[in-house]
């Protein structure tokens, strides 16, 4: 109830605040709203973007492959994406930048059966793995498979489009890639059939962030999209600080539905994760990431850093 009290109080000082001549940013979401987008949604819901003088709206998009090349020809403002999408946007010649980051650390993982014969990357010689997006994912499999003396020439694949979990408990596949730590897991102990991860990042994957924020060269720079960062810190402090209370803010943004346990056990696994200085990032990371994705065929030129990295002050 304290929550909803300071949420009522936060919404009525927001549209008080609210400048009638807000600047507006259109954001286009990755995919639909998860507690992945949970700096976004609080700071909407609490009133930091309004504050600012900010007018954001979020949509979710119907095609999730989309958001950065409807950005990239002008027609919104900011995408979320991913490091891997953003280095092939660019291989591309896709006019894109990172302004910002929402998780900076990988959420992908290959998952199992934690009851099943998968123990180790060496127990998946002669098994079939599951995937829902060609390319990246068969990249990173590959990385992990070698780490293990194997390649993928070892294993079998088959797309499964979006139908990860389930396709292991058919048993259709051994293994999926491609499972969000935060969410396929707790889903599958939600089903009742817990699940085990091997991490990219363990298994010879380079670091990478998970979701960015991606706009136009020529429009990083802009007040207001630092004034739009300056809120997403705000809100990710709150946070941590308070995940309980902030929680239900996140849920009030469309009660009937986020309010669910699978929300509520991705928003516990997710907090940690989380970017608590938006524009940060390691440069050189970025180009050790590059260097892997040359090295696995998905691109074919390292670009340069001073091009796309380019969070404005």
């Amino acid at each position: 109830m304290r929550a909803l009290n300071q949420l009522g109080l936060l919404v009525l000082t927001a549209l008080w605040v609210l400048p009638s001549q807000a600047k507006p940013i259109t954001v286009l979401l990755d995919w639909f709203v998860n507690p992945d987008h949970a700096p976004l949604i609080v700071a909407l819901q609490t009133g930091e973007f309004a504050k600012r003088g900010l007018d954001v709206t979020l949509i979710e998009p119907a095609d999730p492959s989309l958001p950065p090349k409807l950005v990239a020809a002008g027609q919104a403002d900011i995408a979320v994406s991913y490091q891997p999408s953003l280095m092939m946007d660019l291989a591309n010649g896709l006019p894109l930048a990172r302004i910002g980051a929402l998780v900076d650390t990988p959420l992908n993982s290959l998952v199992v059966l934690e009851d099943g014969p998968i123990q180790s990357i060496a127990d998946l010689k002669g098994k079939t793995v599951g995937y829902s997006v060609g390319g990246f994912e068969d990249a990173i499999l590959g990385a992990m498979l070698k780490t293990a003396g194997l390649s993928n020439r070892d294993i079998r694949l088959v797309n499964v489009n979006f139908a990860l979990s389930p396709s292991l408990y058919t048993g259709q596949v051994d293994a999926v890639i491609g499972a969000f730590r935060n969410f396929e897991l707790n889903q599958m102990d939600i089903d009742g059939k817990p699940g085990r991860a091997f991490f990219p990042e363990n298994h010879g994957v380079p670091h990478y962030e998970e979701l960015i924020l991606v706009t136009r060269p020529d429009q990083a720079m802009r007040a207001d999209f630092s004034a739009f960062l300056d809120a997403l810190d705000v809100a990710t402090a709150a946070i941590l600080a308070d995940p309980e209370d902030t929680y239900r803010v996140f849920v009030s943004y469309k009660p009937m539905e986020l309010d669910t346990e699978l929300n509520a056990r991705a928003w516990r696994d997710t907090l940690p994760k989380l970017a608590t200085e938006a524009r940060t990032t390691d440069v050189a990371s970025w180009t050790r990431f590059a260097e892997f994705m040359r090295d696995a065929g998905l691109i074919t030129e390292i670009p340069n850093t001073t091009d796309y990295l380019l969070s404005p002050p």
